[in-house]
């Protein structure tokens, strides 16, 4: 399979399209019309010296490439199988698709150029010998807040763009470091937001053409992912401030097959391409890891691989581990659980700002079972920040602010079918609570929602015509919440479910089922997709990486436990339904202690009940002051956060008193986890399950041993490249 690219602003060099423009006469003297001056002049001779101006150098690429492509369709008679160009490149790309004929985008590229050629007070850095993370990683840690990585070029080559005087000062801090980089010769700070206003007039310039959709798929510099129908205008438009996603685009083009890239009008991508194809990972034989899975859920979510990570509780999956595996092509949720609407919004704008409009990301929405308005709240912070994905971790039932957040995202499609606009991917572990997800919304949720004015009319008919939700994560015994599944049980019980409910509701778009729980080596996940999984979802693993948001005390802790190393113990936000959590038992007493704290809710009516010697032991070790000065703190915190109700009903109800204040041990021993509290490690919640000392005892010996040098795609990559092998490996002869 073939693929022709076209190189950007860099590629000009005096004496280009020689013979092109003797072969195509008719075509050299329109664009030297539609430009005012003789575009083989410029070309040839450059006699004023305009050729690497950025207004004369965009319109100069665009013929040159054009023209080009133009030889070599007749020479080959036919088309290539994908077309991509990098920055003004995408443009040759996009005309060679047939997405716009020759004037309308040498009039695009000359107003493209006069608008960033204004657009002044910029610079740029090639970094060579790194990566992309690598160079955001000195980015964070030299301060360098208003700098970006513009162009990712490959694994080895980078681009930094953004206010040239911080530009001069990081040329000196790689300097110092023995990095090598190059001062690059341009008017302004490319692909950053420094373009924001060329962006926008750029816009409205876009706004008078008639810009059709590619009839070849075109890999887009800002998602790595092919032109969607319809926005081709929009993702020009976005591209000007943009990074550009170079290493991401050819290894899309690697993995759906292509094999050979044609470089037309220049000759500076072809050896970026092949230092990313080097880099690249040998295929398995008969298996990839992007082939792993279902092909319905990876092209669902905009996915290169049928991976997810679930959105670990108190911001421990953290923007920063999202934005990497929604770059890498794989689907990371927000950890949100424990956050109150605030800290959630600042989460999603920080993963929203790390990412490209088509870049796959959900956010964790965890269920408030005695705490709706809560819910409510965070559904209101979804559909304002427009999240298209969520995680419904703990729901026993559908909620309002669930059926909400669903139903407000469907229209009607063309032929009228339904149209997701917002997704769930819901986590359950039985049977009663899939069966609520596979169905659609409660009737008479919907129609209280349509009679208020939250939904409306047709919103409530098309929520009848949809499940729930369309992804279904099967949660076996797991770190965290848990109710002890034995997946090889579990998994094949709820397919059945599943092929029941499909064979009854005939819904027009199948519904996925993943596996998460004990997914922590390659041979577990190669398990999960022979079991019939359409996906794998990783928790344990993630939480001892660079990314999660956890202290490194917890992250020393983890790595070095082994899968008897974890225990059970009640769940601190359902303590009084004995709920359960699988939490690190090596080297702490909370399991034990949060399990005493339960029998003594279950055993006693009050706190008042409790024995003399039973009370001053929990205040001593504990929760550290008496216990009627924990009460008044949680008191100060419901009426704080509104729930005046909760705290009347505690007042009059002695065991619910209790419950509280046994609850804020809970919060204490993750908050002191999180934050690596020194002095009381004894009392560290630490929720994780067996799945990570198995992945301990794989990686040993390796560099992954240390959680230093755990990265969370990278842990992806690794599991699902070793499942393909395990996999190819029983195919064999």
């Amino acid at each position: 399979m073939k693929a022709v690219i076209f190189p950007g602003q860099g590629a000009q060099v005096k004496g280009m399209g020689r013979e092109l423009f003797d072969a195509y006469p008719e075509q050299t003297e329109q664009a030297s019309d539609l430009l005012g001056y003789s575009i083989r002049e410029l070309c040839l001779e450059d006699p004023r010296r305009e050729l690497n101006r950025t207004e004369f150098t965009q319109p100069a690429l665009f013929v040159v490439g054009a023209l080009a492509h133009r030889r070599w369709r007749e020479e080959n008679g036919g088309e290539a199988a994908f077309y991509a160009g990098h920055s003004l490149g995408e443009y040759c790309a996009l005309h060679a698709a047939g997405a716009f004929d020759f004037e309308t985008g040498l009039r695009l590229v000359r107003r493209r150029g006069e608008l960033m050629a204004r657009a002044g007070g910029g610079g740029m850095i090639a970094v060579t010998g790194l990566g992309r993370d690598q160079v955001t990683q000195l980015l964070r840690e030299g301060g360098f807040t208003t700098l970006a990585v513009a162009n990712d070029n490959s694994p080895e080559q980078c681009v930094v763009s953004g206010d040239a005087e911080a530009i001069d000062e990081l040329g000196t801090y790689l300097g110092a470091r023995g990095l090598r980089w190059v001062r690059l010769r341009v008017s302004g700070g490319f692909h950053s937001a420094l373009m924001r206003p060329a962006q926008q007039e750029f816009r409205r310039c876009l706004g008078r053409f008639d810009l059709g959709a590619p009839r070849v798929p075109v890999i887009a510099n800002s998602t790595a992912r092919p032109y969607p129908a319809g926005a081709t205008a929009g993702t020009l438009a976005d591209q000007i401030v943009q990074s550009v996603r170079w290493t991401e685009t050819v290894r899309y083009l690697l993995d759906v097959g292509v094999t050979e890239f044609v470089e037309l009008g220049g000759t500076v991508l072809t050896k970026l391409v092949e230092q990313t194809r080097a880099a690249s990972r040998a295929p398995s034989p008969g298996l990839r890891a992007q082939n792993l899975g279902s092909a319905v859920f990876r092209e669902r979510h905009g996915l290169r691989y049928a991976y997810v990570a679930g959105g670990m509780y108190r911001g421990i999956a953290s923007p920063e581990l999202v934005a990497r595996l929604g770059r890498a092509g794989m689907l990371g949720f927000l950890g949100t659980g424990g956050l109150d609407p605030v800290e959630i919004e600042r989460g999603i704008k920080e993963v929203q700002s790390a990412l490209g409009p088509g870049d796959p990301y959900g956010v964790n929405f965890i269920a408030g079972h005695d705490d709706p308005a809560t819910e409510e709240a965070v559904v209101d912070v979804l559909l304002r920040h427009g999240v298209r994905l969520v995680e419904a971790s703990a729901f026993i039932r559908m909620t309002p602010a669930l059926v909400r957040y669903r139903a407000t995202g469907l229209r009607r499609g063309p032929g009228g079918e339904p149209v997701c606009g917002h997704r769930i991917m819901a986590k359950v572990s039985r049977p009663e609570v899939a069966a609520a997800f596979m169905a659609p919304p409660p009737e008479a949720v919907l129609e209280r929602l349509r009679a208020d004015g939250t939904l409306t009319a047709e919103q409530a008919e098309l929520a009848r015509r949809v499940p729930m939700s369309h992804d279904i994560t099967v949660e076996a015994d797991s770190g965290g919440h848990t109710d002890g599944g034995i997946p090889t049980v579990l998994l094949p019980a709820l397919l059945e479910l599943r092929r029941r409910v499909e064979a009854e509701h005939r819904y027009a778009e199948p519904i996925c089922m993943g596996l998460a729980g004990g997914i922590g080596t390659p041979a577990a996940v190669a398990a999960a997709f022979v079991l019939g999984a359409d996906y794998v979802l990783t928790g344990s693993v993630n939480q001892c990486t660079v990314e999660a948001a956890t202290s490194d005390t917890v992250k020393d802790m983890l790595a070095e436990i082994d899968v008897q190393d974890t225990d059970y113990a009640p769940a601190g936000d359902m303590f009084e339904l004995g709920s359960k959590v699988q939490v690190l038992r090596k080297g702490v007493f909370f399991p034990s202690r949060g399990t005493k704290l339960h029998a003594l809710y279950t055993h006693h009516d009050s706190l008042d009940d409790l024995p003399a010697k039973t009370r001053a032991q929990l205040e001593r070790a504990y929760f550290r002051k008496p216990l009627d000065e924990v009460w008044a703190d949680v008191a100060r915190h419901l009426r704080a956060t509104g729930r005046t109700e909760l705290l009347a009903r505690a007042e009059r109800q002695p065991k619910q008193k209790m419950a509280l204040v046994f609850r804020r041990y809970f919060g204490y021993s993750a908050r002191i986890a999180l934050e690596g509290t020194p002095g009381d490690k004894v009392n560290y919640q630490v929720h994780t399950g067996p799945a990570l000392g198995s992945f301990n005892q794989w990686v040993r010996g390796t560099p992954h041993e240390s959680w230093r040098h755990r990265h969370v795609d990278e842990i992806g990559l690794l599991l699902l490249d070793g499942a393909a092998e395990h996999l190819a490996a029983f195919s064999r002869p």
